[in-house]
């Protein structure tokens, strides 16, 4: 079980979300004092410069790494996983991180991709490698259904709140990585917010002229508040 997030200048998005997945995921574990373990170590984490801390659940119990965080945003190529699904625990954090890490690795060095989309035995999109999916239908905000194998993302459930608070409408739908090619499609993630998808596979690049992705970025690095 693991959980990461970006602190920025002291100041973090969902984190109460965080501690919420990661204490949930430890108690599953059969782990029950990871929240009371987070509550105790966050005075580690700087409240200056940039930092992606990770909180993980080891054989010896709960850990803090406090690390530099890495540079973040861009838009992005991904590549379409096409082979056996990776991931043993999609509804967990943690268990699959290094599994995704070497099918991230192949697609760029595959592709050139920052990032893979993983699909379901149907095709449906899911999710990538290390980010939740997202992409826009007309003027509906659009995520995968809630009844498929996925990781619960933090930056998603954000979404859904800054799309509450705009009015915009936001619904769960099956596509394929085939049909998200036609859609403003983005990648989502505690680190890098929002990353817009500018390329799939060996494909040409979309300039993405219209994309709504700095004004979504905007609005989701306003719900950031102080650690």
């Amino acid at each position: 079980m693991a959980d990461s997030f970006l602190v920025a200048g002291g100041k973090v998005r969902g984190l109460d979300l965080h501690r919420e997945r990661f204490a949930g995921s430890c108690a599953a574990a059969g782990f029950a004092g990871a929240g009371e373990f987070w509550d105790g170590s966050l005075s580690r984490i700087p409240t200056f410069g940039r930092w992606f801390p990770r909180f993980e659940l080891t054989s010896d119990g709960p850990a803090l790494q406090v690390r530099p965080a890495p540079s973040t945003g861009g838009r992005i190529r991904v590549a379409i996983h096409t082979g056996p699904d990776p991931r043993t625990s999609p509804f967990v954090k943690g268990p699959d991180l290094e599994a995704l890490g070497e099918v991230k690795a192949k697609a760029f060095a595959d592709f050139a991709a920052d990032e893979v989309l993983i699909v379901d035995t149907d095709g449906v999109a899911l999710e990538a490698a290390y980010s939740a999916l997202a992409w826009w239908e007309d003027d509906t905000l659009c995520l995968p259904p809630a009844d498929r194998r996925f990781l619960p993302s933090v930056t998603a459930r954000l979404l859904r709140e800054v799309a509450s608070s705009q009015g915009v409408a936001v619904e769960e739908r099956a596509r394929t990585a085939d049909e998200l090619t036609a859609y403003e499609t983005w990648l989502v993630n505690a680190l890098h917010g929002i990353r817009p998808v500018h390329a799939w596979n060996h494909g040409p690049i979309d300039p993405l002229p219209g994309s709504l992705a700095t004004a979504w970025q905007s609005q989701l690095e306003g719900l950031a508040r102080p650690i």
